[in-house]
C-alpha cells in the first residue's frame, strides 16, 4: 500500500492547480440544464454525481472529515451531518432564490478545508486552548457547501418547469457521488493507516490540506475582487 498515501496527497496537490478547480457546471452540461423543461431526473442525478466526484473542494473537505475516524458509526454520523447540511441549502437555496456571490461561497468552502486540516492537527486546542464541536462544524460547513451547489445551479437559469423534481434528482446524484468518492477515500485511508509512516505522513497530508485550502480561498477572493466570471 505504498501508493495509498500518495493518492490522498495527490488529491490535495491537484487542488493547487488554481482556476481549473472552480468546477462549475459548464459546457454541454450547462447547456442541458439551461434548456431543460419539465422533469428529467436521470440526467440531473448524473450531473449531481458528476459535480460531487469532480469537486476537489468538496472531496478535500470530506477527506479531512473522515481522515482520523476509525469507527464506521462515526463516519456515518459525520457524513450524515454533512449531507443534511448541504441538502438543506441546496434545495432551499434554489427554491427560494437565495443569491450569494459564487466566489464568496467558494472562498468559504476553501476556508472549510483550512479549518478541517487545522482541526485535525489539534490546532484549536494547542493555539486557543479550546476544541469547537466538530459535529456542529461539519453541519455548518455542509450548509455552506450546499449553498455553493445551489448558487451554481441558479447561475445556469434552472427552469421552473420540473424544478423540484430535477432539484431533488440532482441532490440524490450528489449523495451518490459522495458515497462513491467517500468509499474510495476510506479504502485509501484504511490502507494508509497500516503503514509505518502513517504518523508523519498524516501530519504532512493535513498541512497540505490547509495549503490547498489557502490556494482555493485565495483564488476565489482574487476572482471576486477582480470581478472575474
Amino acid at each position: 500500500m505504498k501508493t495509498s498515501a500518495s493518492i490522498l496527497l495527490g488529491l490535495a496537490v491537484a487542488a493547487l492547480a488554481g482556476p481549473a478547480l472552480a468546477h462549475a457546471i459548464g459546457g454541454a452540461d450547462a447547456a442541458f440544464v439551461a434548456a431543460a423543461r419539465g422533469p428529467d431526473p436521470l440526467p440531473f442525478a448524473y450531473l449531481g454525481a458528476k459535480h460531487m466526484v469532480t469537486g476537489y473542494d468538496h472531496l478535500l473537505y470530506l477527506a479531512g472529515v473522515v481522515f482520523f475516524l476509525a469507527r464506521a458509526r462515526d463516519v456515518l454520523l459525520y457524513v450524515s451531518l454533512f449531507s443534511l447540511g448541504h441538502s438543506i441549502t441546496l434545495i432551499s437555496g434554489v427554491l427560494f432564490g437565495t443569491t450569494v456571490d459564487a466566489h464568496l461561497v467558494d472562498a468559504v468552502i476553501g476556508l472549510s478545508v483550512i479549518y478541517k486540516g487545522f482541526e485535525n492537527l489539534g490546532g484549536f486546542r494547542t493555539v486557543f486552548g479550546v476544541q469547537p464541536d466538530p459535529r456542529a462544524a461539519v453541519l455548518a460547513f455542509g450548509l455552506v457547501h450546499g449553498l455553493g451547489l445551489a448558487t451554481k445551479l441558479q447561475d445556469l437559469g434552472l427552469s421552473p418547469e420540473g424544478r423540484l423534481a430535477n432539484l431533488l434528482a440532482f441532490n440524490v446524484g450528489v449523495e451518490i457521488g459522495q458515497v462513491l468518492a467517500l468509499s474510495a477515500i476510506l479504502v485509501v485511508v484504511a490502507g494508509w493507516r497500516r503503514l509505518a509512516l502513517w504518523g508523519p505522513t498524516s501530519v504532512a497530508f493535513n498541512l497540505l490540506l490547509m495549503t490547498a485550502g489557502v490556494v482555493l480561498t485565495g483564488h476565489q477572493v482574487a476572482a471576486y475582487m477582480l470581478n472575474l466570471s
